[in-house]
């Protein structure tokens, strides 16, 4: 057994708390005006960075391979409370989706626990089940059927963003355990065609296209966020306008501590900010393949591959939307958008990266 890697480490620390002090700082003019108080976020995403410090502690003492026993468990667990939070009277409507379990001034997300759930789940079937894989039928079928009504159910509450991640992040491990590429050719397409229907069975989601190609079409309404995001990052320049001097951030961002506060952080410190953000995700992301390549295990490293894959993913789909090169998705910014399950989850899995790198990294 050798030492944790400690530049991962030294990576989610200081993001971890870069994130808490710019929810601060993009928040505290809405929570004042809502709460009276604006402390309100920066306290409570404080509070959930002490608890996930906390559960990455235990994360590293419990060996990564215990979860090979319990990952039919644990998504079992998540397939659950999916269902669960479907039921009115259970599950809590926030911005127009059933999403949440609303516990005391709380509100937890299964979706975001059932990302990681996936990742254990899928890892365990591909380590046990590398020999079939090339079999299309008895192989990939009965995973990606797992993974699609995963998706169904997410889609119902609905959860767009947080159903693509999903999706994508468990076909790119299919791709790298070896699955035929002409089957992922097909796949996309196939995948291409249902994007579309979705997009179409929704007109919101067609809204928020229209908007992305022209968001000045419609710059009161769907385009809004965007065209502010633009104008947030527009002045930041070298080293931005300093920290708590956002204007943005004065209700004309609408809750920039969640999804768009990259943007914020574009605005205040400019692009040296932008490139100390950027550095801090790429040690992370750069750590989290090394340990995925030096791991021996097969669950460890596909389960390093997917946690590290995961995380990139979904900070790319988060700056993409900021700066305007996809449609809103709203999928939150990994370590630094308000967020007590996004970010408990996140560092949750960054335990579990730890972990493998304490036992089998080389």
């Amino acid at each position: 057994m050798k030492k944790v890697d400690y530049l991962l480490l030294f990576g989610i620390i200081m993001i971890s708390i870069f994130g808490v002090v710019m929810i601060y700082s993009a928040s505290y003019v809405w929570a004042e005006y809502k709460f009276h108080d604006p402390l309100k976020f920066a306290k409570t995403q404080f509070l959930f960075l002490v608890v996930s410090y906390i559960l990455i502690f235990f994360s590293l003492k419990i060996p990564y391979q215990k979860y090979l026993s319990y990952a039919n468990l644990i998504f079992f667990i998540c397939f659950v409370l999916l269902i669960l939070v479907l039921i009115p009277g259970i599950g809590t409507v926030r911005n127009g989706s059933r999403s949440w379990f609303g516990i005391g001034g709380f509100g937890i997300q299964p979706s975001e626990f059932t990302k990681l759930g996936m990742i254990i789940f899928t890892s365990k079937y591909l380590a046990y089940n590398e020999k079939v894989l090339k079999n299309i039928k008895s192989g990939v079928l009965p995973i990606l059927g797992v993974l699609m009504l995963v998706f169904g159910l997410i889609m119902l509450q609905p959860d767009f963003g947080t159903g693509v991640i999903i999706v994508i992040s468990i076909i790119v491990l299919l791709f790298v355990s070896g699955v035929n590429m002409g089957f992922f050719i097909k796949l996309g397409f196939i995948g291409l065609l249902g994007v579309v229907a979705l997009i179409i069975a929704a007109p919101y989601r067609m809204k928020r296209i229209v908007s992305f190609l022209n968001p000045w079409s419609d710059p009161l309404g769907s385009g809004f966020q965007i065209i502010q995001s633009l104008y947030a990052i527009g002045p930041g320049g070298l080293l931005g306008l300093g920290f708590g001097n956002s204007i943005q951030k004065h209700f004309y961002l609408p809750e920039p501590q969640t999804d768009f506060i990259f943007a914020i952080i574009s605005e205040e410190f400019g692009f040296l900010g932008i490139l100390i953000v950027a550095s801090l995700f790429l040690l992370i992301i750069y750590r989290g393949f090394h340990i995925s390549i030096h791991c021996e295990n097969k669950f460890g490293k596909y389960l390093s591959f997917g946690i590290t894959f995961q995380l990139a993913f979904q900070a790319l789909l988060n700056l993409m939307v900021v700066v305007g090169l996809i449609p809103v998705t709203g999928v939150t910014l990994p370590f630094l958008s308000y967020g007590g399950s996004s970010l408990l989850i996140t560092m949750i899995s960054m335990g579990i990266l730890l972990n493998i790198s304490k036992y089998n990294y080389e």
